[in-house]
């Protein structure tokens, strides 16, 4: 899966195990599992003696064996799947056509149809374990006429747990897609796999149980609208007759049986517990901290290590867990710590220091830029920019601003990834860099001001057309202000030289061109999410940072930390610049909408506000540790003015 270089021992050693383990624990789990949908779906309160008996003889069955035999096999196959698609940054879509797009890429396609047919086998299975009138697709049919020869009719009950195993697969797949459920988030608070498990556990039967109620409603809508298509298909290719004496199930009365919606009920929660299972214990073995040496005596040894892990090019999954192993090891560990400290022999360099520094520098570095990226979009009111003119900005912005910038920008730069821009679209590289976050004029969200910027003029206007006054100035739209803004303070609105001028109605674009570009532009909380999606590999960077720093006043006997700490107090403070001009927009600062029961995981949500709070912690930190030592630490002016204010505790 992965080379050599790039963490193919890692995959190995410890993702492929831990990933087998997990599917080994949900196979262990399938018989308590199975054993209780058993009870569930022969469950009676008249005759509890007979019920028991029912499932003790159900259990021991043949069919029973080789359903979950079956069941074993769809286990380890959902096992399997989530393992390939498993990631540990969310795809965020910031339009609806970006969705659309990701929801009929054929390797989503394949993953939906996948689990479609595994819904088809686990219903089979769950019509021959219920049994009754579920257990068989044919019958003998009834004898009208008494010396006709027998025929074989349709059971159009098992039929319907068959479809409806189906069309759950492949909703739960769907969802999948949509709602990142196979987003593998890192817990705050590091847990034994044990206890983790059992906390987790009331919440997958919630969510199992709710979403089995609205997949069996969805499911009745189809069918009763559609299920005489599948119907009638399988009596032409299985030649199968259709028993007349019986009632069909497509109509309003054959839907209401209340033994069969409970069982269609039932069997849909099992389904989704089993795979919700599944799920669960991956992400809990795949996220437990792994401890990476910091140091090696052999060199063979060499790529295991810390530093060597976070300064080169690895899967990201083994990329998070490095961070999170160094998060840990700043807070808890001593003698790792004092290994990050030391020196190497013979030549006395920090080398651990400083290759652990200059990755959290990069990362830091890297959000920073794309931060203020995403702020010269909306400088220009979401109009989107063609690569090459972008470049060709950023290439003259550089080397004209490159002394006024050097001295409070820190040494260790990366380049700044498109993957916040390109993920939410489905673009070739000549697509625009900002098109996600092209505001939507017609949603609520839009401010007035624009709306009134962007209106066409009255012909007799006289600001209709070209100014050539020399003494009206062009005056660009503030990057922070709003309408709320201006009336507050009373200044006037945006000069109307600024304005463009109408376009002929002509040019307008056609309806269709219209509705395809409404359903490109950006929805209003999605982009910052986008923005944010990594955020977790930056909080700890700054928790690492920050806690190896307080550290060093204390165990640092070489002064290797002192070397740097301008550069992290620099990237620190131009970061929470960045963070602070980005919750000024609209939208930013909003609290997202609680997710409703979901087998999702909706964290990623909320990592903005997250690393907002984790910035000002890490520099609170460093100053309440360091105090007035911080006053001899060379900065820029405005990087010590807004220090002082951490150092007086008023921010």
């Amino acid at each position: 899966m992965f080379s050599a270089g790039s963490g193919y021992w890692f995959t190995q050693k410890v993702l492929c195990w831990r990933a087998a383990a997990s599917i080994a624990w949900s196979v262990l789990l399938l018989p308590a599992t199975t054993a209780a949908f058993v009870v569930l779906s022969k469950f009676s309160i008249l005759h509890p003696v007979r019920m028991l008996a029912d499932c003790a003889s159900v259990l021991v069955s043949a069919g029973s064996v080789f359903s979950f035999i079956l069941l074993t096999g769809v286990i380890i196959m959902v096992g399997f799947l989530t393992f390939e698609y498993y990631t540990v940054i969310p795809m965020i879509a910031c339009s609806k056509v970006a969705l659309l797009g990701r929801l009929l890429h054929p390797r989503q396609l394949l993953y939906c149809l996948a689990h479609g047919l595994m819904g088809v086998v686990v219903g089979w299975c769950c019509a021959v374990t219920i049994g009754y009138r579920y257990e068989t697709l044919g019958s003998v049919c009834p004898k009208t006429d008494g010396d006709g020869p027998a025929h074989m009719c349709l059971n159009e009950h098992h039929l319907l747990l068959l479809l409806e195993g189906g069309f759950v697969g492949l909703s739960h797949g769907l969802l999948g897609v949509i709602h990142n459920m196979n987003y593998v988030s890192f817990g705050t608070v590091q847990q034994h796999k044990y206890l983790c498990f059992k906390g987790s556990l009331p919440l997958a039967v919630k969510c199992s149980a709710a979403q089995a109620f609205y997949s069996v409603r969805n499911f009745l809508v189809f069918y009763f609208f559609l299920g005489h298509i599948p119907r009638a298909w399988i009596c032409r290719s299985l030649s199968l007759h259709l028993d007349s004496s019986a009632h069909p199930l497509d109509t309003i009365s054959g839907l209401l049986d209340l033994s069969l919606l409970y069982h269609l009920w039932i069997s849909a929660a099992y389904l989704l517990f089993s795979w919700c299972i599944t799920l669960l214990l991956f992400r809990i073995f795949v996220t437990e901290a792994y401890s990476f040496p910091v140091q090696s005596t052999f060199t063979e040894e060499a790529p295991q290590c810390l530093p060597k892990v976070l300064s080169e090019k690895q899967p990201m999954i083994l990329k998070f867990l490095a961070l999170q192993d160094l998060s840990l090891l700043s807070q808890h560990s001593p003698s790792r710590r004092s290994q990050v400290f030391s020196l190497s022999q013979p030549g006395g360099h920090a080398h651990n220091w400083n290759a652990i520094s200059k990755e959290c520098l990069s990362l830091l570095a890297e959000l920073t830029q794309r931060l203020v990226s995403y702020h010269e979009t909306v400088a220009t009111n979401g109009r989107t920019k063609s690569l090459s003119s972008s470049s060709e900005q950023k290439t003259s912005s550089e080397s004209s601003g490159t002394e006024d910038s050097m001295s409070s920008r820190p040494a260790f730069l990366m380049k700044t990834p498109a993957s916040v821009f390109l993920r939410s679209m489905g673009a070739g590289p000549q697509s625009p860099l900002t098109s996600p976050f092209t505001p939507d004029l017609d949603s609520p969200f839009a401010s007035p001001t624009l709306r009134r910027l962007t209106a066409p003029l009255d012909p007799g206007s006289p600001w209709h057309g070209s100014v050539q006054s020399p003494h009206v100035m062009r005056r660009a739209p503030k990057l922070w202000s709003t309408s709320t803004d201006s009336q507050v303070n009373g200044s006037p609105p945006a000069s109307p030289a600024s304005l463009p001028s109408p376009k002929p109605e002509s040019s307008r674009p056609s309806f269709l061109a219209q509705f395809f570009q409404n359903r490109r532009e950006q929805l209003p909380e999605a982009s910052s999410q986008a923005l944010f999606a990594d955020s977790q590999a930056h909080i700890w960077a700054l928790e690492g940072l920050s806690y190896l720093v307080q550290a060093s006043f204390t165990e640092d006997q070489f002064g290797v930390v002192q070397t740097t700490l301008p550069s992290i107090l620099s990237s620190m403070l131009l970061l929470q610049e960045a963070v602070d001009r980005h919750f000024k927009l609209p939208h930013a600062s909003s609290k997202p909408v609680r997710s409703p029961v979901s087998l999702g995981d909706s964290s990623h949500k909320t990592l903005r506000f997250a690393l907002r709070a984790t910035l000002k912690t890490a520099i609170y930190r460093i100053t309440s540790t360091f105090g007035a030592h911080l006053h001899a630490v060379q900065m820029s002016a405005e990087h010590r003015k807004r220090l002082q204010h951490f150092l007086e505790y008023k921010e």
